[in-house]
């Protein structure tokens, strides 16, 4: 009985550390680098609105990054905005980069959250923004990522004929 206690309070206590040591054979990496370079409009439903988000993603890496699906959360002024997902997969290569594309939908009552937030005199131009995601890459292949600043929108053209 002793035997079977001893065992019992010894082999999740020896699977524990034989798990951690294991973590010190995956390579580290050095975080992503993720810049939003483009927006463009996609067919709309009633009550949402989407849009395709073109990220530049950075590999600073000495090995290829493998993805296998992407997902987005964006925050503005410290409200949800828009998410999304896309299942697409793809390789960066090791110091390299690449243009990733993902949907995202923005529904009618976070546009209707935004603008009760933002009063009347405000505006969205240098409101905070907080984008977070990731790059699914199985159990320990998945990278997140996280961008933090303010919006700045383009001004207004004023055309002259």
């Amino acid at each position: 009985m002793r035997r079977l206690f001893a065992l019992s309070l010894y082999l999740p206590l020896s699977l524990l550390l034989l798990s951690l040591s294991a973590c010190a054979l995956f390579p580290q990496h050095d975080p992503l680098n993720i810049n939003v370079v483009g927006i463009e409009p996609l067919p709309s439903q009633e009550l949402e609105v989407r849009f395709a988000v073109k990220l530049r993603v950075q590999n600073p890496n000495e090995t290829a990054i493998d993805y296998n699906g992407v997902a987005l959360d964006l925050e503005v002024n410290g409200q949800s905005l828009a998410s999304g997902v896309s299942d697409q997969s793809g390789s960066i290569p090791r110091f390299s980069e690449a243009v990733i594309v993902v949907p995202v939908s923005v529904s009618a009552f976070s546009v209707l959250r935004q603008t009760l937030g933002l009063g009347q005199t405000q505006t969205l131009d240098n409101m905070p923004y907080v984008l977070r995601g990731k790059l699914a890459g199985g159990v320990f292949g998945t990278m997140r990522f996280l961008d933090r600043g303010k919006l700045s929108l383009p001004e207004p053209t004023t055309g002259t004929w």
